[in-house]
């Protein structure tokens, strides 16, 4: 079995499926799914199946950067925030990198605009690959993620 990557509670990843090559994402081990900020989705039709086009401002602090990413729809399910609100959210699959290594993840989509991070990354997403130290930041160099 391959060694486990170690991480911060927050970390530099991409999402290279989807055309996001950085995006500070927070490490949430209370979070079952993970998800991503979209500030506009609109769904469509593409070969039968439903795909979303969703608009997302990758960085931090930052509305004047936009990324248009257009994924498959692989289900929709009601999601409970950690405020206990309810929302019905698509969810879609991308690969996700970090530290030389990739793995297809599952994403659900939700505007998280006044949120600090544009992205959490679930324990489901962590796929028994990734220890995390509750402490540290930035443990993994953004380069190993290309």
């Amino acid at each position: 079995m391959k060694e486990k990557l170690l991480v911060g509670w927050r970390e530099t990843l991409s999402l290279p499926g989807l055309g996001i090559e950085e995006i500070n994402a927070k490490i949430d081990t209370g979070a079952r799914t993970s998800c991503l900020h979209a500030f506009k989705v609109e769904s469509f039709k593409k070969d039968e199946a439903l795909w979303v086009r969703f608009w997302i401002h990758p960085m931090q602090h930052n509305t004047d950067i936009e990324t248009v990413c257009e994924a498959k729809v692989i289900d929709e399910r009601i999601v409970r925030d950690s405020g206990g609100h309810e929302e019905s959210r698509y969810v879609i699959e991308s690969e996700l990198r970090i530290g030389g290594e990739s793995w297809p993840i599952e994403i659900t989509l939700t505007n998280r605009e006044n949120m600090a991070f544009r992205m959490l990354l679930g324990r489901t997403a962590m796929h028994n690959r990734i220890i995390v130290d509750p402490v540290e930041s930035f443990l993994v160099p953004f380069e190993e993620n290309k």
